[in-house]
């Protein structure tokens, strides 16, 4: 999730009040810039580990100390910590898939050597395994989230505090239709997503239990929130859908200085330009109101995939990273793939992402789920097939075949070949990889 930096105190007294025309205007506009697709990003969460006893949690002072270090450490990314203490590295928008790698291998390199001088080491789980959810950070935001999020269960805290993933970040596309039109990469995110959660699944434990799910993580996305989590309802076009869901889910919280951020229950945005708040609601509000909903695909100019779990070992995130590039931007991976996973349409029915029938198969069962074997095993194909024509290095390229290989051919997820967390004493380094 974002870091709070859009107005941290509330936005300034003399903004305008924010019409219900303009914010749709507005949401349109920025959600979705439209262009050939020239950059790539991608966000990693790392859960922090003890390096020896991974299942023994690490104290606040020495998780304060470990950040301290590391943003004392030169980096390209941006660098932020979310609620639980995990450590979250953001790329620059990159020219090119493989600038994006050698960017982020370099930062990862530096971080891991300033975390490993401490004891520590970044976990590549989607969801810790042993730890229950504790939030170290007090800032207003997160004590507003943790409170709105409460009121539909736990999944909110453990969300907030024990989960981490890869976030691949892609142009939103170009404006008119085809392979790498806007319209057609949206609909894409939501049918290439569940194949992205089943393949890498990698959450299956949960506070020393096996919890029955590949991806523990995505089954906390659907059982979030009524609507924040949710893809919007295709109803009309993408940028109507989705300012239609953005004024209609309910506002997290409402900045308020060094004061409480609560808001009404209930509110939504669209109520709150009506009327409905404690004060006027104004552009800076919306902006704000955007960060606070987690789609599986978040439109934030960019498109923003969220459904990846994070990835075990020094090169795991290279490989949902290239396989989603390589079939997002190369336009014949793009159209072939498109074909490849609109079948899937039918199974998710109409509710919308993750609460369908294909995203829940997709955490739940992995790769064990046949349709989704056959189109990772296709989607694989056609990403391996794609690498080369946009410049993946030789590296890249066999780490993709490897996890193939080792996973997709057989119909199977990192979820599969995890260790169970009882065996963390004696084999603690074996579960993280």
């Amino acid at each position: 999730m974002p870091p709070d930096t859009l107005g941290q105190h509330g936005p300034h007294a003399e903004a305008a009040p924010l019409g219900e025309e303009e914010a749709e205007d507005l949401l349109r506009g920025i959600c979705f810039k439209t262009g050939p697709p020239r950059t790539v990003g991608v966000e990693l969460e790392w859960l922090i580990h003890d390096r020896e006893h991974p299942e023994v949690a690490v104290s606040h002072d020495r998780l304060r100390a470990a950040a301290d270090a590391v943003r004392a450490t030169p980096l390209d990314a941006a660098l932020t910590f979310e609620p639980g203490g995990q450590l979250e590295l953001s790329s620059q928008p990159a020219g090119s898939l493989m600038a994006c790698v050698d960017s982020m291998t370099s930062d990862l390199a530096a971080v891991r050597d300033t975390l490993g001088r401490a004891g520590l080491t970044p976990a590549g789980l989607g969801v810790d395994p042993w730890q229950s959810p504790r939030r170290l950070l007090r800032e207003p935001r997160y004590a507003a989230m943790e409170a709105a999020l409460d009121r539909s269960g736990p999944a909110g805290r453990a969300m907030m505090c024990t989960s981490a993933s890869v976030q691949v970040c892609l142009d939103a596309g170009e404006e008119e239709p085809g392979p790498l039109g806007y319209g057609r990469r949206w609909q894409l995110g939501h049918l290439l997503g569940a194949v992205l959660v089943a393949s890498f699944a990698n959450s299956p434990y949960r506070q020393g239990r096996r919890t029955g799910w590949r991806s523990t993580r995505q089954a906390l996305w659907t059982h979030l929130d009524p609507a924040r989590a949710l893809a919007p309802r295709s109803r009309l076009s993408p940028r109507e859908d989705w300012a239609a869901h953005a004024l209609d889910t309910s506002v997290m919280c409402i900045r308020n200085g060094d004061a409480p951020w609560a808001a009404p229950v209930g509110l939504t945005f669209r109520d709150w330009i009506r009327g409905g708040g404690p004060r006027p609601a104004v552009r800076a509000d919306l902006d704000y109101h955007v960060t606070t909903l987690f789609p599986p695909v978040r439109p934030r100019g960019h498109l923003e995939l969220r459904m990846i779990d994070a990835q075990s070992g020094t090169d795991g995130w290279l490989v949902p990273l290239a396989v989603t590039t390589a079939l997002f931007d190369d336009p014949e991976a793009a159209e072939t793939v498109y074909r490849t996973v609109k079948p899937l349409a039918e199974t998710a029915g109409l509710p919308p992402a993750p609460r369908n029938p294909l995203w829940t198969a997709a955490a739940r069962d992995g790769l064990s789920d046949p349709e989704l074997a056959a189109a990772a095993a296709a989607c694989f194909t056609i990403a391996l097939e794609a690498l080369p024509r946009i410049g993946a290095s030789s590296h890249v390229l066999d780490t993709v075949a490897a996890f193939h290989d080792r996973y997709v051919a057989r119909g199977r997820c990192p979820a599969d070949d995890l260790p169970g967390p009882e065996t963390a004493p004696l084999h603690g380094k074996g579960l993280v990889r």
